[in-house]
């Protein structure tokens, strides 16, 4: 298990070691071995700018407005949007249309799963692809 200190990502044998987090704050996160937060709870704004910059994703507005919309749906329902849901988000609440779900990869584009659900702070979908 590895946690978030101070906006690196810190194993137990670094800490042992004595290295020294990066700078900057937003607490101390558990996330589990493949970067996801153990916790979906723990998820905020900064949250999601470390975890994007982790999967050298620079956040759009675009990005943001998916990322609210998983929560949402999260928050609500209390499990990950499967990426049809969101690509129905895009098509006909942002306006996309039938370019929806090129858009969705082209946002995040080593798969949903990989980076839009860890981006979103949500556990990994163990049954769900990771496309």
């Amino acid at each position: 298990m590895a946690r978030v200190t101070g906006g690196d990502p810190v194993d137990e044998a670094s800490e042992a070691s004595g290295a020294t987090p990066g700078a900057g704050s937003i607490g101390s996160l558990r996330i589990d071995e493949e970067g996801y937060l153990v916790d979906p709870g723990d998820w905020s704004d900064p949250v999601a700018e470390h975890l994007a910059r982790a999967e050298k994703i620079a956040l759009s507005e675009l990005h943001w407005r998916v990322l609210r919309f998983m929560r949402a749906f999260y928050d609500e329902r209390q499990v990950a949007p499967d990426a049809r849901f969101v690509i129905r988000f895009l098509a006909d609440e942002i306006g996309l249309g039938a370019a929806a779900r090129q858009r969705l990869f082209e946002l995040f584009p080593y798969g949903y799963v990989k980076q839009a659900c860890k981006i979103a702070g949500m556990r990994r979908p163990r049954a769900w692809s990771t496309g």
